[in-house]
């Protein structure tokens, strides 16, 4: 579809420099361009590529106009607002309505018109959608399971029983929802006992969750996802972690068990979770971090882990670690010392 750039100026409340009967019709990159593209541009560290752009047009920031050799988007967030127009020059393929002749459905499903249920998926007894869900090729939906309206779960997602997620969810393939936590009573002997899982998994409206996640069930309780979410490929969210609105955790982090995360939070990739702490509202974790206790105060928390060693020296090196700043202190107090001792 194409649009003019006087209608996206209007529209997305941008200040428009150049013709506003001008059409783009698609995305592209700063490099590739070319007649009908719409670009943008943000890092520094691309404004060779924006001097040598093709592009037809390029949403941006004020003070990078006089560099743009095409016409320009003026916008005090760019990304966000190419985010919004992406969105529209790229629509979601319209849905095939009705329900597949390989889909096996239970008899009590609750399935509106407007969705479509595609080849090879199966789903329980009691499922309730809202309209315009899709769900994707060869997806298990566990029985009493919940989901709004335009709800998409693509190829391969399985549901276990009784998920109840929002409207507007998108989930990547090859993701489990709703999974047995890892709940597991020793004896004396060292045999393990299975701990049932009695809890749900809850998940607010507009949360998009990637290919080769895994979120548990509640042990007792639920596990919780707000509203607004954003979790990466192979994010692992253990049982009875509560992940609030509209936070952000980028691929390979892990969750341990009752895990609390505020809202607005943004956490790097491949950080560790210790179980039953709690991270406070608008925290940013950077990548490879080990979260090993309860963070308390907004702020940016980080820095990788020690290399793994025996316990009792790492815990030794750990309190000498948190001694550095005072052993840091008295050295120079005594260097100081030595001075005045010297003259």
């Amino acid at each position: 579809m194409a649009v003019s750039l006087g209608v996206l100026a209007e529209r997305y409340g941008c200040k428009l420099h150049g013709p506003p009967d001008v059409q783009v019709d698609r995305v592209v990159s700063l490099q590739s361009g070319g007649d009908g593209g719409l670009s943008f541009f943000t890092n520094p560290a691309l404004g060779a590529a924006l001097k040598d752009t093709t592009a037809t047009a390029v949403i941006l920031a004020a003070a990078d106009v006089e560099v743009c050799p095409v016409a320009a988007l003026v916008a005090e967030n760019p990304y966000l607002v190419f985010a919004r127009v992406a969105a529209e020059l790229h629509p979601q393929p319209p849905l095939q309505q009705g329900v597949h002749a390989s889909a096996v459905v239970a008899d009590d499903c609750t399935i509106p018109e407007s969705c479509q249920m595609s080849a090879g998926a199966v789903i329980e007894t009691g499922v309730v959608f809202g309209e315009r869900c899709y769900v994707g090729p060869n997806c298990v939906v566990g029985r009493h399971s919940v989901f709004g309206a335009d709800t998409r779960l693509l190829a391969g997602v399985l549901v276990c029983h009784e998920v109840r997620m929002g409207d507007r969810g998108l989930v990547h393939s090859g993701t489990v929802l709703g999974s047995d936590g890892f709940g597991n009573a020793r004896d004396h002997s060292g045999a393990w006992t299975k701990v049932p899982q009695t809890g749900a998994l809850v998940i607010g409206d507009d949360v998009e969750i990637g290919a080769n996640c895994t979120i548990d069930r509640g042990a007792m309780g639920d596990t919780e996802i707000g509203s607004g979410v954003r979790l990466d490929n192979l994010v692992h969210v253990g049982h009875n972690v509560s992940i609030g609105q509209h936070t952000a955790v980028a691929g390979q982090t892990g969750f341990s068990g009752s895990v609390y995360i505020g809202a607005r939070c943004m956490i790097g990739g491949h950080a560790a979770f210790a179980g039953h702490i709690t991270v406070a509202d608008d925290v940013v974790i950077t990548g490879g971090s080990a979260v090993a206790g309860s963070i308390r105060k907004p702020g940016m928390y980080g820095g990788p882990g020690p290399p793994v060693e025996e316990i009792g020296k790492w815990r030794k090196n750990v309190v000498r670690v948190r001694q550095l700043d005072d052993m840091a202190r008295r050295l120079r107090q005594l260097e100081r010392t030595v001075e005045r001792m010297n003259k």
